[in-house]
């Protein structure tokens, strides 16, 4: 029997008995039924989303007492008014749900997802574009509620009036074809698409301007939370939870994303998505969903500086507080001013009496502090030297460490002392060396130009050597600060082992564009590179062939000796093919029987027929499997670029009925149309 945890039913016990019948008759009846819920997301699926998909999906919601509906979002929709008139129960939103609260919408931020906002403005990489202020007179998309964005420009005294602003697309494409200058993006999501296009771009954070904005907020409306406060404390816990299991496990889920929830990009994108996602929740430092007011008053007084909102603007309410109510900062806020009057109160008359006595605390207290001290030192200490990962401290300008922790030997089989006689450089491959010291300067002087301002933590990957002349790969997090005592200026770092992880990303990268049975490329990948060859013809003016190829007469094969020898004459025909061909073609497997040779370059039409040909002669020898002679043969379509298609459809279309047309004229032959 299942009860929703937030619902508490009181029973008479006068019908306990007869509650016992009723279990026993209907014991496989639920007593409540689950409570239908709405979460309003604020953009189309992606990874950006993943505590809530695996709350759904890992049965966490189920377990609270919830049917949940993720309700996509789309250009254009007010997730706002979609919580605050009831259409959805909870929402994800920006930071400016503080301005939608001023302007009397009654909206309570129960978690902040990402501790940094992933918003940033991308800008092509020309000669004339080389920092934030060269966007004055460019053409610029930056979509709605981007207010941070807005913020940072004038921060950086640009006005809003020299930008040549362009209604946001939310297409990549725009930028690289060159239609704008700049879009404003999630750091999370646009680089992809210009990574696969060959890009060059800037990216400007207005976290690099000392604007830090919270991101993806859950929030939920004041009457929700009135009415139903241990609802909303259920719901926030569980996905909450769904975002601690994404975080452990981000390859697994971006998985999910892409079986369940869109298959709109490929499953490389939401890998890449979680791989930008994780440093931004920053689940490592702090717990997920964890907002601090500070924090908040920081975004007021940012958003007061730009005329957004007043500049004493009470956000009491706003936040959410773990009791299940609307914080109680500004309570707190009363008794520590009536407190510090009645302190002050008390002062004056005990002041004789209080100088008598400082002596004595003062040297108390010293010696507590001292005390404290050592003992954060010692956990400091224990907590570095037992750790997995590995810490440590380096000269920013020799680059030499001065301190690292013993777990460097686990790691790389390095000792301590053999380490602290060497550099950073030392720990990456020798062809990486310039630009390890190269990104070192660069970072060096963007924290010189301005020391005061936030902290700035970078992440980077690198194969590191081994002492036993292997390598690791790992993921160094690195931050700069001022020795206190030297006043040198010093990179702090933690290294981290990630072979397993990321032999797991390219076994997954590899297996969702191969054929499991034969390891070829599948459908996918050769029309991708499909779509490279006909490319790379336009330019250069040369043909291209692809030949489609069927197995005649395997389905008897299978009929008769089964699918398990059917599989191995499947992988036998596959290593066959890939003697016959070029290592710069590609042998690919469509699915059942059904086999496709790209030739990416061909200069005469005879060329590609030779290979078919080759082929086909190769299919035709037996096939001496599991104690059989096994006889099959082969049907083979030639189409060749231009002639007969200029596109990978059509191109395979054409293939795929010069092929039928082979079968038709008795199989065993290679036949082809539109060769002059």
């Amino acid at each position: 029997m299942f009860l929703p945890p937030w619902i508490r039913i009181v029973v008479p016990r006068a019908c306990c008995h007869a509650l016992a019948a009723v279990t026993l008759l209907f014991g496989a009846m639920p007593l409540w039924a689950q409570t239908p819920l709405t979460l309003q997301l604020k953009w189309s699926h992606g990874f950006q989303f993943a505590g809530y998909y695996v709350a759904k999906e890992k049965g966490f919601y189920r377990e609270a007492g919830f049917d949940v509906k993720l309700v996509e979002g789309r250009p254009g929709l007010n997730v706002v008014a979609e919580v605050t008139s009831g259409r959805a129960d909870f929402g994800v939103g920006t930071s400016g749900l503080l301005i939608a609260r001023h302007a009397g919408e009654p909206v309570v931020v129960l978690a902040a997802i990402f501790q940094h906002s992933p918003l940033v403005l991308i800008a092509r990489q020309d000669a004339y574009l080389q920092s934030i202020h060269d966007l004055a007179g460019r053409r610029v998309m930056i979509e709605p509620g981007a207010e941070e964005l807005l913020a940072y420009l004038r921060r950086e005294r640009i006005p809003l009036k020299s930008l040549n602003r362009v209604e946001h697309s939310f297409a990549p494409d725009d930028l690289i074809v060159g239609k704008v200058d700049a879009i404003s993006a999630y750091s999370s999501n646009e680089p992809y698409a210009l990574d696969k296009a060959g890009m060059s771009y800037h990216v400007f954070t207005p976290r690099s301007a000392g604007i830090d904005f919270y991101g993806d907020n859950l929030f939920t409306s004041e009457s929700r939370l009135k009415g139903s406060p241990e609802l909303v404390k259920a719901f926030r816990e569980a996905s909450l939870r769904g975002w601690r299991y994404a975080m452990d496990h981000p390859e697994e889920v971006a998985a999910l994303i892409h079986a369940r929830y869109s298959s709109a990009q490929p499953l490389d994108f939401y890998l890449f998505e979680a791989r930008r996602t994780v440093p931004l929740v920053r689940s490592d430092l702090v717990e997920i969903g964890y907002m601090n007011p500070g924090r908040w008053q920081h975004i007021v007084d940012i958003y007061g500086d730009m005329g957004m909102l007043p500049r004493d603007f009470d956000f009491r309410g706003f936040m959410y507080s773990e009791g299940g109510a609307i914080d109680s900062e500004g309570l707190r806020l009363y008794l520590a001013v009536a407190l510090g009057g009645l302190a002050l109160v008390l002062a004056v008359a005990t002041y004789i009496h209080r100088i008598n006595r400082q002596l004595h605390r003062s040297v108390a207290e010293a010696r507590h502090a001292a005390g404290e001290l050592q003992a954060s030192e010692e956990k400091y200490r224990f907590l570095t030297e037992t750790m997995k990962d590995v810490v440590w401290t380096a000269d920013a300008d020799s680059l030499r460490f001065t301190y690292i922790s013993p777990s460097i030997e686990r790691l790389r089989g390095y000792s301590v002392a053999e380490m602290l006689g060497g550099t950073l450089e030392s720990t990456v491959a020798p062809g990486e060396r310039n630009t390890l010291r190269s990104i070192v300067r660069q970072r060096s002087r963007v924290f010189r130009a301005d020391p005061e301002g936030p902290s700035c933590f970078y992440t980077d990957v690198f194969e590191q050597p081994c002492k036993d002349g292997g390598s690791v790969w790992t993921e160094v997090v690195t931050t700069y600060g001022i020795h206190p005592r030297s006043g040198a200026l010093e990179v702090h770092g933690v290294t981290r082992d990630i072979t397993e992880r990321r032999a797991s990303q390219e076994r997954i990268a590899h297996m969702a564009e191969h054929d499991l049975l034969t390891d070829l490329p599948n459908r996918a990948l050769v029309t991708d590179r499909l779509r490279q060859a006909l490319a790379t013809a336009r330019r250069n003016r040369h043909g291209v062939a692809l030949l489609y190829i069927d197995l005649d007469r395997f389905k008897p094969v299978n009929d008769t000796y089964g699918h398990a020898v059917g599989d191995l004459l499947l992988k036998e025909a596959a290593g066959r093919m890939r003697a016959c061909v070029r290592e710069s073609d590609t042998v690919g497997r469509f699915g059942g029987d059904e086999f496709v040779v790209l030739l990416p370059v061909v200069e005469l039409s005879e060329d590609a027929l030779r290979v078919a040909e080759k082929i086909r002669v190769a299919l035709a020898e037996p096939f001496l499997l599991a104690g059989l002679c096994l006889d099959v043969s082969s049907s083979i379509g030639v189409a060749l670029y231009p002639e007969d298609g200029r596109d990978e459809e059509t191109l395979l279309l054409s293939a795929d009925r010069i092929m039928y047309e082979a079968k038709r004229k008795g199989r065993d032959q290679v036949a082809a149309s539109g060769f002059g």
